[in-house]
C-alpha cells in the first residue's frame, strides 16, 4: 500500500488536484490517501471544494486576515511537521505556485519524503513577476523529486535547471480535466448564474494579482470603465476578490459604473458556466489562461509577464500588461474587429487532454514513466 498526502490551501489548487484526488481514491486498498487542506483561503475554498466534491482529511485552519506571506509561511511550516509524523507519507504531492506548495515541499524534504510537484516548470526568470509565485514554485522545484509539468516548455525549463530527465514527467495541465469535469456536470444540472445581460455580450473580469497592487491596479480598473462606457452592447462581470487591495480600488472606481457588474468570488461551477458564456475575457489569473483557450474564448492578460506562454504562441491569448491605454485599445480591437475577434476565439489543446490527472497517478502509485505523455494539438 502506498500511503499519498495531498496538500492544497487555495481554490486554485483545489480545482487542480481535485482530478488527481479523485483517482487516488479511486485505487482502493492499493492507496492510503490522506488529503489535507491548509485553509489559506477561506470562503472561497470552501465553495470550491462543494463543487467538486472533495473533502479533506485535515483542516488545519490557517487562514488570517490580511496575513503576510512571511507569517503565513512559518505557520505552514509549523503545522505541516506533526501531520508528517503522524501520516508518514511515501509520497506527499503539492500543486503550482502558492505559499502551500512551498512549504510542503520543504517540509516534506525536511522529513525525508518523496515530493511531488504537479504543474512544475512554469517560469518566467523575473522572481518579482509573479509575486511571491515565481519564487513559491522554484524553491518547489528544487525540493521536489517527481517533477509533473503541463508542457514540453515547462519540462524543458526543469531540464535547463539540472533536473534529471528521468523525473520530469508531461502529463498536460490538470487543470483541463477539472473544467472537463465540471462542464459535464454543469451540462447535466447547470447552477444558474441569475444574469440577465439582455443580449449584451459578456466580457468576463478577474484582477487581483499582488505585484499589481496600487497604481497599475487603478489604472487597470480605470480601463476597464472606459471599455464599459465605450461599449453599450458590453457588459463586464467581474468577481471581485476578497483582498482588501482589490476591493478598494475596484468599489472606488468601478462601483457606480453602469454595464460593470461587481459579483462576489463564485463556485467554481458557476465560474464555469459564466466563461462558457463569456465572449471575451481580461485576466490577471493564471488558471484562466489555461482554461479560456480550452473553450475557444480569446483572453487578455492583465499582466507584463506570463509563465504559460503557450496560448500567446498560438495566438489566442494576449499580453496586455496593466496600462489603460493598451488594454483599452486590444479590447476594443476585439470587440469591434470581427476577424481579428475570430482569429482568437478556437479552441486550442496546448495545455492538456483531460488525462493528466490518470498520469499522475500512474507515476505515484506505479513508479514508472506512463506511456502517452501529453501533446498538444493547435
Amino acid at each position: 500500500m502506498k500511503r499519498v498526502l495531498v496538500v492544497f490551501g487555495t481554490r486554485p489548487e483545489a480545482i487542480k488536484l481535485a482530478p488527481v484526488i479523485h483517482r487516488l481514491r479511486d485505487c482502493g486498498d492499493a492507496v492510503a490517501l490522506t488529503v489535507c487542506s491548509t485553509g489559506q483561503h477561506r470562503e472561497m475554498l470552501d465553495d470550491t471544494m462543494r463543487a467538486l466534491a472533495l473533502t479533506a482529511d485535515l483542516d488545519l485552519r490557517l487562514m488570517q486576515a490580511a496575513q503576510h506571506p512571511t507569517d503565513l509561511l512559518g505557520r505552514l511550516m509549523l503545522a505541516l511537521r506533526p501531520v508528517l509524523e503522524d501520516v508518514r507519507p511515501d509520497v506527499i504531492l503539492a500543486q503550482g505556485d502558492t505559499t502551500t506548495v512551498m512549504a510542503s515541499a520543504l517540509a516534506g524534504f525536511l522529513a525525508g519524503v518523496t515530493v511531488g510537484h504537479v504543474e512544475a516548470g512554469l517560469r518566467t526568470r523575473d522572481k518579482r513577476s509573479p509575486f511571491p509565485e515565481e519564487i513559491n514554485r522554484r524553491v518547489a522545484g528544487v525540493t521536489a523529486d517527481l517533477h509533473f509539468t503541463p508542457t514540453a516548455r515547462a519540462r524543458d525549463a526543469l531540464l535547463g535547471e539540472g533536473v534529471p530527465e528521468e523525473n520530469v514527467y508531461v502529463t498536460g495541465n490538470t487543470v483541463v480535466d477539472a473544467l472537463q469535469w465540471i462542464r459535464r456536470r454543469v451540462a447535466e444540472n447547470p447552477p444558474g448564474d441569475d444574469l440577465d445581460l439582455q443580449g449584451r455580450r459578456l466580457v468576463l473580469v478577474t484582477a487581483h494579482r499582488r505585484e499589481s497592487f496600487g497604481g497599475p491596479f487603478r489604472e487597470l480598473c480605470e480601463a476597464l470603465r472606459e471599455i464599459a462606457e465605450r461599449f453599450e452592447d458590453v457588459e463586464l462581470v467581474y468577481p471581485v476578490h476578497l483582498n482588501p487591495n482589490v476591493q478598494k480600488p475596484v468599489r472606488e472606481i468601478l462601483g457606480d459604473c453602469r454595464r460593470v457588474r461587481l459579483i462576489e468570488p463564485l463556485p467554481y461551477d458557476t465560474f464555469v458556466t459564466l466563461l462558457v458564456r463569456a465572449y471575451l475575457v481580461l485576466t490577471d489569473s493564471g488558471g484562466i489562461q489555461e482554461e479560456a483557450p480550452a473553450l475557444g474564448k480569446p483572453v487578455l492578460v492583465l499582466r507584463e509577464k506570463t509563465e504559460r506562454p503557450e496560448a500567446v504562441a498560438a495566438g489566442v491569448v494576449r499580453l496586455v500588461g496593466t496600462n489603460r491605454e493598451r488594454i483599452v485599445a486590444e479590447a476594443s480591437r476585439l470587440l469591434s474587429d470581427a476577424s481579428a475577434y475570430a482569429a482568437m476565439a478556437r479552441e486550442v489543446n496546448v495545455y492538456g487532454d483531460g488525462r493528466a490527472g490518470e498520469r499522475i497517478v500512474e507515476v505515484v502509485t506505479q513508479g514508472r514513466m506512463f506511456t502517452a505523455p501529453f501533446e498538444p494539438s493547435v
